[in-house]
């Protein structure tokens, strides 16, 4: 068996159990081109989820503080107990990305799966 195959192959599979750390280091060290033009492939395609992550969870953070401002407000101006009567892009800006994470995610999980397999082929 190949070490190179095996190298590439495991940066993709690693989607499972080290997913960015194993593509990183193998893309450090290792000495073949192939192998770093695969775990580099591979680290990129790992860190799509992570980045969808951070946005998803900035714009979550935001949301709380804007629908807090926003029922303070309402709660000033009225007398009404129910602040989120319209929930708006804020509100439903967290299920959206929510959405849009799972989706990416699968699509991701899949291609690595593919790549892995076709380099050790």
């Amino acid at each position: 068996m190949d070490n190179s195959k095996l190298l590439s192959s495991l940066s993709y599979f690693s989607v499972f159990f080290a997913p960015l750390l194993l593509p990183f280091i193998v893309w450090m060290v290792a000495d073949n081109q192939d192998v770093k033009h695969h775990s580099k492939r591979a680290l990129i395609s790992h860190l799509i989820p992570t980045v969808l992550l951070v946005a998803a969870s900035l714009i979550s953070f935001f949301q709380f503080f804007s629908i807090r401002q926003t029922s303070n407000e309402f709660l000033r101006t009225t007398s009404m107990s129910a602040p989120f009567n319209s929930i708006g892009f804020w509100g439903a800006a967290p299920i959206l990305f929510m959405m849009l994470y799972s989706f990416l995610f699968v699509i991701v999980l899949v291609w690595n799966v593919v790549q892995g397999v076709k380099v050790f082929k």
